[in-house]
């Protein structure tokens, strides 16, 4: 049975009034799910503590799949996470992530965003959010009816596209500072895990053993 290698990062920054501790559940969460599966590697890194970046850099190149948790504050990542990313990126120029923005002197206007090193990976991200789902879908409501992934996830999407990772379906969690229902969220992730990583890896299985 082939081993997929998972890298989990939580961005669920400690500051101000916030602990983190509902991304640092939905973390642990993860590890705990990937530990009691077979055929999967972990490693992980969370961005509170201190952190190598040309180790960070060979986790993205060790891995088949990069999980991110984060909450959004004033829709943006924390500045924790940013700056992870800004450091961590930045080592990986010509070392693993991207080699250059993809375009040639020979024609500068097309192919930007070509240049990574991480083809054929993925991604999957999580969010969490005091806003309540309906901000998003009902007219009239703060976010004019664009999606998390299309709205304020935009540019983080971009970002691994740079890189050359396409997304896994994520999982954003709504309301959860003053409606939070921590234990139907769990339900709702442990699923979403078993789908997403499971059962997609056994059908793969499937098939490819049906043409062999």
């Amino acid at each position: 049975m082939e081993t997929r290698k998972i890298f989990v990062i939580n961005g669920g920054q400690v500051f101000g009034h916030s602990g983190g501790r509902f991304n640092h559940t939905i973390f642990n969460a993860t590890l705990n799910f990937f530990k009691s599966q077979p055929g999967f590697e972990i490693r992980s890194t969370d961005i509170n503590h201190d952190y190598d970046p040309a180790q960070e850099v060979e986790n993205y190149v060790w891995a088949d799949v990069i999980i991110y948790h984060t909450p959004i504050w004033w829709f943006q990542v924390p500045n924790g996470l940013k700056k992870y990313i800004d450091v961590v990126f930045t080592e990986g120029h010509q070392k693993g992530i991207y080699k250059s923005d993809g375009r040639s002197s020979a024609n500068p206007d097309i192919n930007y965003g070509t240049g990574g090193l991480l083809q054929g990976k993925k991604y999957m991200v999580t969010t969490s959010w005091n806003a309540p789902a309906t901000a998003f879908t009902l007219p009239g409501e703060f976010f004019n009816q664009h999606s998390v992934d299309d709205g304020v996830l935009f540019g983080f999407h971009r970002m691994n596209a740079f890189t050359g990772m396409t997304p896994l379906t994520g999982i954003h969690f709504h309301d959860v500072e003053k409606n939070a229902d921590i234990v139907n969220d769990m339900k709702l992730y442990q699923e979403h895990l078993t789908k997403t990583f499971i059962n997609q890896k056994q059908e793969n299985e499937y098939l490819s053993n049906s043409y062999n």
